[in-house]
């Protein structure tokens, strides 16, 4: 899929400061401006949070410019609504692209039903806590191009999509009550999948496949069965198999840092100081 306000907004003075591809397909992207009016439609929808600045952002509606802007504010443009913005101050915001196939997927997962058409409607500057949240405690924690984060990542954009269709749609259900955890025996083979997987840039996706079940679905079962998210059970094997491997007298943490799925040694040794209280290098390794 190609995003069509990606190439939209840098014919404007808008700066890409860095973007990702998500394993569904879905697609985040980091941006600043000022100084700008901007004219946006697209061919998908558009999830926007303003992460700094912003407070002089305004929207051309029929009574004319609407401002509202700031930290933690969000905008919502379903595919094919066109927008005018003028931006009078500087600003930082994030960008989810996704499609009506992500919609009706999570919706399929979630409601177990099949909508002809899921109709988001418009938001300009709302204050939700639940996407800020998101956002910043998901989205914005860790570095987009290191692989050990693109499960945590892909969790929440799927978290982001049930929060849109339940608050932003006009289809009104309620989300089912998920009761209990997987059984052992999934469990035991997804544990020993996911030891072998280590190395690879896991999605959620690729977990709920092993258990064959939805996403939504699989997050809640895995949480009931090991007290834990997914993405968090998986950095801490992969924290806790390096630590182990680091005991071996060949060890070199550069290599470990690979074997276990770390995008650099440097991230890798800052996480392993989070979890153990003391980098790598003093295992007398290196």
């Amino acid at each position: 899929m190609k995003y069509q306000i990606l190439d939209q907004l840098q014919q404007h003075k808008t700066q890409l400061l860095d973007s990702v591809e998500l394993g569904s397909g879905m697609q985040l992207a980091m941006w600043q401006n000022n100084q700008d009016r901007v004219s946006v439609c697209s061919n998908h929808h558009t999830l926007s949070l303003y992460i700094q600045g912003g407070y002089q952002s305004y929207q051309k509606t029929a009574r004319g410019w609407h401002n509202g802007g700031g930290p933690d504010r969000m905008c919502l443009m379903p595919q094919d609504f066109e927008s005018t913005w003028d931006l009078r101050d500087p600003l930082t915001f994030v960008h989810l692209y996704y499609t009506e196939q992500h919609l009706r997927r999570v919706a399929e997962q979630v409601w177990d039903r099949e909508p002809g058409q899921i109709s988001l409607n418009p938001q300009s500057f709302v204050a939700d806590p639940q996407i800020a949240m998101i956002y910043r405690n998901f989205l914005l924690s860790g570095a987009w191009q290191h692989r050990e984060n693109h499960l945590q990542m892909s969790t929440a954009a799927t978290l982001l999509l049930n929060h849109l269709i339940k608050n932003y749609s006009y289809s009104h259900w309620q989300a089912p009550i998920v009761k209990g955890g997987l059984s052992p025996y999934v469990l035991k083979q997804l544990l020993e999948w996911i030891d072998l997987h280590l190395h690879l840039s896991l999605t959620l996706s690729d977990l709920a496949r092993q258990a064959q079940l939805s996403e939504y679905h699989f997050a809640h079962m895995f949480k009931q069965s090991m007290q834990m998210a997914p993405h968090q059970y998986v950095m801490q094997r992969r924290l806790e198999l390096a630590h182990q491997a680091l005991r071996s007298a060949a060890a070199n943490i550069t290599e470990i840092a690979a074997k276990y799925g770390f995008s650099s040694s440097s991230h890798f040794s800052r996480r392993f100081k989070q979890r153990f209280g003391y980098p790598p290098s003093q295992m007398g390794k290196s």
